[in-house]
């Protein structure tokens, strides 16, 4: 059959494509159902889609070809030793009953979008429901992410396997999730990378590696102010993050200007889970500053987004932080109720690390309410599940309860080694606030005994712990965005 210039001059470039083919070294790679290298836009992955699709629909290549192309043009693209043109690609396309997009690119026809419908779905998943068929849900989006060349959702899915894993406490399968979230957005502005990189610093905080945590924080706040990117929603995200790890390595001041950041940014911020968190996290340093209602009033916002957004884990989270509040100004009762909700809550949704915490908190309370024997039993258990390299803060806490209750019944020899555990996995994290606190009581015991040098030892110790807390154990504050609510 005859061709026009325009199918001849497709076929001649064809041709002469096959020669120099052919003078380089044979026929192109790979075969039906294997992908060749060179990504899935090269002519050799081009010519599988052209001929798998084409045997799926029982045509020859002449009736592939017709009334266009000959069949030895469709021979030689299918070879993968030609790249068709765009003409040529649509008259296939069209012949094959599917999309230009796809037949070029391998990519169905909105793929994208389909992903981020499942992702969204699998959020929910892991709000509302299981964090194993989240991640399940997950894993399904990140195989057809990775078939697919799709980036930025292969990197979503590989954050929702993180969040899954910081949920059931599998912290390394967390950073290495998250960190491959990074590189999958290496070309990425930084805003795109914000949820990984908070993502990882919380991984860290849980492992007690307090300073690490930090220093991820810092470094994306500071790029992120100093480089014009002031994207709210990722400087937000940053921001509420950082005020845990201060709080407990006793940077005060740092965390009160990170939590006055994140309210100022709150009007520029239309996700309602990152407000949420924002101010479930902010209470804690309002606390701090002796500002129980608007403590109060920030978690009471915190929990009526959480529920309107039914994220399950989260209202757990200001059930736990309403019963240490509440500790905190002696309303035991109330602090046990609302930490025991948290508690069972954390538990339905077997998130390990989170339920070790709580019990600490709980504990606490307990032996406050004099019920001294079912608080250590609380924390003989969780340390004997705690697995190594995971909460050291919560396991240093959980040995500090343990020695006051041996202390209280008279057992000095126990309270003692209880203390110096303490001292031991505090010190590998930074948490100065709680080793200064560990140092005073190691020092009363040790006084108490008459042992006056080992007592001094201990309160110098502690003293060191707590000098100019924020500036000891952390480099300088990241730079201030523009719209600093100070000077």
């Amino acid at each position: 059959m005859p061709t026009s210039g325009r199918q001849a001059q497709d076929e001649g470039a064809a041709m002469a494509g096959s020669g120099r083919a052919k003078t380089a070294g044979g026929t192109a790679p790979g075969r039906a159902g294997k992908e060749p290298a060179g990504g899935q836009d090269a002519p050799a992955a081009i010519g599988l889609r052209v001929k798998r699709l084409r045997k799926e629909r029982e045509l020859t290549q002449r009736q592939l070809a017709e009334p266009a192309y000959t069949a030895a043009y469709v021979s030689t693209l299918e070879a993968g030793k030609a790249r068709p043109s765009e003409a040529a690609l649509r008259h296939f396309a069209e012949r094959l009953g599917v999309a230009h997009e796809e037949l070029s690119t391998g990519r169905p026809t909105h793929i994208a979008t389909s992903l981020r419908m499942e992702l969204a779905d699998a959020q929910r998943i892991l709000a509302v429901e299981d964090a194993a068929d989240a991640r399940a849900a997950y894993e399904r989006v990140l195989g057809r992410a990775q078939e697919y060349g799709l980036a930025q959702e292969r990197a979503a899915a590989l954050v929702g396997l993180g969040e899954c894993a910081l949920e059931t406490g599998e912290l390394a399968d967390a950073l290495s999730r998250f960190a491959a979230a990074e590189r999958a957005l290496a070309d990425e502005p930084l805003p795109a990378r914000a949820r990984a990189v908070r993502g990882r610093s919380v991984a860290h905080f849980l492992a007690g590696e307090l300073r690490y945590a930090c220093y991820l924080l810092e470094s994306a706040i500071d790029e992120l102010n100093t480089s014009g990117l002031h994207d709210p929603g990722a400087l937000l995200q940053l921001y509420t993050a950082s005020i845990a790890p201060y709080m407990d390595m006793g940077a005060h001041a740092r965390a009160a200007q990170a939590a006055e950041l994140a309210l100022a940014l709150v009007p520029q911020v239309a996700d309602p889970a990152l407000v949420a968190a924002m101010h479930r996290t902010v209470a804690r340093t309002l606390l701090a500053e002796g500002r129980v209602d608007a403590a109060q009033a920030s978690l009471a916002r915190a929990t009526e987004l959480y529920e309107q957004l039914q994220i399950r884990t989260e209202l757990a989270h200001c059930h736990w932080m309403r019963g240490y509040v509440c500790a905190q100004h002696d309303d035991l009762v109330q602090a046990e109720e609302a930490l025991r909700t948290a508690h069972s809550m954390l538990v339905s949704r077997r998130a390990a690390l989170y339920v070790s915490q709580v019990e600490v908190e709980l504990a606490d309370v307990l032996r406050r309410r004099g019920k001294s024997a079912e608080a250590a039993e609380l924390l003989g258990n969780l340390l004997a599940g705690l697995q190594p390299g995971r909460g050291a803060v919560h396991a240093g806490g959980a040995h500090r309860l343990l020695g006051l209750i041996a202390e209280e019944a008279g057992d000095a020899g126990a309270a003692e080694a209880h203390y110096a555990t303490a001292l031991s996995l505090l010190e590998q994290t930074g948490a100065a606030g709680d080793l200064a606190d560990i140092c005073r009581l190691l020092g009363d015991l040790l006084r108490g005994e008459g042992r006056t040098e080992a007592a001094l030892n201990a309160y110098r110790t502690g003293l060191g712990h707590r000098a100019e807390p924020g500036t000891t154990t952390l480099g300088p504050a990241p730079a201030r965005p523009p719209f600093a609510p100070w000077t």
